[in-house]
């Protein structure tokens, strides 16, 4: 991929730094002029004021062949936390990271799919306190907090559209209403979107790599980074995987759509083909009053142990989503897949294993090959990329969104 052309007053510059930094590192000076096109007094100049502010420290030296031994430079790990909060139907996930990713602290909640939101935004402002103290995480490391939710959106609003799996959030002003509760500010965003930038993050993902990751929770949905910045689209809902038509004859979907990838593939639709099968029902012992969590985490783990029909119906969905990645990896040209969420916690390998023969028929397969991998923490990959979401817009100044607080 082409470099970039960067001068040291673009706003993408020091973005670039601490990308290199973030993926490459420990790395010297001498090296990002090298990878950046920078000059020699810019990468100066930028690296200097990022250690200034704490971003990046020095991690010891290399032997030069003549002159000084080179300083290499890191990413301060404890020079900002993170903050995520992951809204789900059936849990809430709070995650703290460090600056490099790394998960520092979690705790799940009770669902909120059932509850109004005003009642949600209140204990959860009661327990996002609990919990930073819990963590003994300061006040002053965190300079604002993402909530990250399924369905559509209106990003420059952080409104909620639409979202089926939370029923009573539809046209609600998530980022007033949070900051309003919070006093700090608030991030809103899409959850598989938020996945693919913390995969990114933390991964240690080149910055010139385009990357996908592929979200499957209450949904299915996917995330893209391109140049170390997520591809939003026109607003924050771009790569919808979930609503590309598997079969144009099949069920209607919320979206207005027939035959969506979502409506034929996702855990929820599996889970309730099992349920109209008595023979894997009572094998399984699946409950129809269970959260489909539940049964899944049944259904998956007995399709990975070789219960013939749980692995029938848990290979179909991979196959179909298979479909939808190779799709996806031939609009994008992608160089890195990763699949994400809690539907691929269990039953991973049976995906991974779908769309890495799916890819063997991409486009681009002659010209270079497409890495695909499983999440190493796939149930909170949504929340962990929410925290990197706050980390990118300090750290990494015109990638990601700014933290401003709009409230009084």
């Amino acid at each position: 991929m082409a470099r970039p052309q960067a001068t040291p007053e673009s706003p993408g510059s020091r973005a670039l730094v601490v990308d290199l930094i973030r993926s490459a590192g420990p790395i010297s000076r001498t090296e990002l002029t090298t990878a950046t096109g920078l000059t020699q007094p810019a990468i100066s100049l930028i690296v200097r004021k990022l250690l200034d502010d704490e971003v990046i420290v020095e991690a010891g030296t290399v032997p030069s062949t003549g002159g000084k031994p080179r300083r290499l430079l890191d990413i301060n790990r404890r020079a900002r936390h993170g903050v995520g909060i992951q809204l789900g139907f059936e849990s809430v996930t709070l995650v703290a990271t460090d600056t490099n990713g790394g998960v520092v602290a979690r705790e799940r909640l009770p669902g909120v799919g059932t509850e109004q939101p005003t009642e949600v935004i209140a204990l959860l402002t009661e327990s996002l306190r609990a919990f930073m103290d819990a963590a003994d995480i300061p006040v002053t490391s965190v300079q604002g907090v993402a909530v990250v939710i399924p369905g559509p959106m209106r990003s420059n609003a952080g409104i909620i559209t639409e979202a089926p799996a939370l029923p009573h959030w539809r046209e609600v002003s998530l980022q007033e209403e949070f900051e309003a509760a919070f006093r700090m500010p608030v991030l809103v965003d899409n959850d598989a979107s938020a996945a693919a930038l913390g995969e990114f993050w933390s991964r240690g993902v080149s910055r010139y790599s385009a990357f996908a990751c592929v979200y499957i929770g209450s949904g299915i949905g996917a995330g893209v980074v391109v140049d170390g910045a997520l591809f939003r689209g026109s607003s924050s809902n771009a790569a919808e995987v979930g609503h590309i038509t598997i079969d144009r004859r099949g069920p209607a979907c919320f979206c207005g759509n027939f035959g969506c990838l979502e409506v034929l593939a996702a855990p929820r639709v599996v889970v309730a083909r099992a349920l109209d099968d008595e023979d894997i029902t009572d094998s399984l012992s699946l409950d129809k009053h269970a959260p489909v969590a539940q049964n899944w985490e049944l259904l998956s783990r007995a399709a990975v142990g070789g219960h013939v029909k749980a692995e029938v119906l848990v290979t179909d969905s991979a196959h179909a989503v298979a479909g939808a990645v190779l799709t996806l990896t031939n609009l994008f040209d992608l160089d890195e897949i990763v699949l994400s969420g809690p539907g691929v916690a269990t039953a991973g390998s049976i995906y991974v294993r779908e769309v890495r023969t799916a890819l063997e028929r991409a486009f681009a397969r002659k010209a270079h090959s497409t890495l695909v991998d499983l999440s190493i923490n796939p149930t909170d990959s949504a929340a962990i990329g929410a925290a990197a979401l706050t980390l990118q817009g300090q750290l990494a100044p015109g990638h990601g969104p700014a933290l401003r607080f709009a409230g009084p």
